[in-house]
């Protein structure tokens, strides 16, 4: 399994926006990409910041939708996100919840 951790700074007071737009929006995108397994966006409180962590089957597939889908995510997000999204890449090495062990 493969994991994106995208770090937003949000705009000033746009924490229910940015919520409204991930459920109605970018949720229903990623759930049409191949290889998607799972959204789990957190919020500091105050609001300032989110980081958004996606799980994907494969490499491939995240990096597909890293290619055509995501610039659509940044547009969808526009109106609340200061800045550039910071994006990283992980192997996911375990989760009680998918029931993935690590690799030796």
């Amino acid at each position: 399994m493969f994991a994106r951790n995208v770090s937003i700074r949000l705009k000033p007071n746009s924490v229910t926006e940015f919520t409204k737009t991930l459920e109605n929006e970018v949720i229903p995108l990623l759930r049409k990409q191949k290889g998607f397994q799972d959204e789990i966006t957190l919020v500091v409180p105050g609001g300032t910041e989110a980081v958004g962590l996606s799980l994907w089957d494969q490499k491939e597939n995240a990096e597909a939708y890293d290619r055509d889908t995501y610039p659509q995510v940044l547009k969808d997000l526009a109106n609340v996100v200061e800045g550039t999204p910071q994006v990283r890449s992980y192997e996911v090495g375990n989760s009680t919840f998918h029931k993935i062990v690590a690799h030796s």
